[in-house]
């Protein structure tokens, strides 16, 4: 019997939270401001309308994303526990088996056998489903919490006048360079967290 162990299965793991979020679409938006001086028209370079979020940042201190990291470990460790004893009971079963085959009849031994390598397949596929749902569930909630971003991103960035708010993530990043200036995390972490503690 080939011992299995349950796979943990990693929390998030896609480091770019938002690839490239369009904030704010408004059509008639102008991209440079123009004013008059002695009636001649002089070019005023606009606010900035692209910032940057630190998605690193932002999902170790966004309280909803830390919620649902204790949420899965522990899943996890229950499926885990829940898969170690039944591979502990089988084995166990199996180890009899083994122990008292020679005071067994060849018909006896034909059907534990076939029993035992029923049961392996049920443990096996049970180990399968159990992975399976929760993937299916924590790929639910990953959907849940871009939904969260955006929709929190799109109504912070019309605020602010942003065209864009462009994710950031150390070794997975097509951003090379970025004034610190233009880094809005702080203040993005602090709305979700505030906007989650009312929920």
């Amino acid at each position: 019997m080939e011992r299995r162990t349950f796979k943990t299965f990693g929390l998030f793991a896609s480091a770019a939270l938002i690839t490239a979020f369009s904030a704010c679409q408004n059509k008639d938006a102008k991209t440079t401001e123009t004013k008059k001086t002695d009636s001649t028209t002089t070019a005023v370079a606009p606010s900035e309308k692209i910032v940057y979020v630190n998605s690193d940042s932002l999902l170790t201190k966004y309280e909803y994303f830390k919620d649902l990291k204790v949420k899965f470990e522990g899943k996890t460790k229950s499926a885990q526990a829940d898969m170690q004893a039944k591979g502990q009971a089988f084995q166990r079963e199996l180890a009899q088996y083994q122990q008292s085959a020679q005071t067994l009849s060849a018909d006896q031994r034909k059907s534990t056998e076939e029993r035992l390598g029923r049961k392996q397949q049920e443990l096996q596929a049970y180990q399968q489903n159990a992975g399976a749902a929760l993937q299916n569930e924590q790929a639910t909630e990953n959907e849940k919490l871009y939904d969260k971003v955006a929709d929190y991103l799109k109504g912070y960035a019309k605020e602010k006048g942003y065209k864009m708010v462009l994710t950031y993530s150390k070794g997975n990043s097509a951003i090379l360079f970025a004034d610190e200036t233009l880094d809005v995390t702080s203040e993005v972490i602090k709305g979700l967290n505030a906007e989650y503690s009312k929920k």
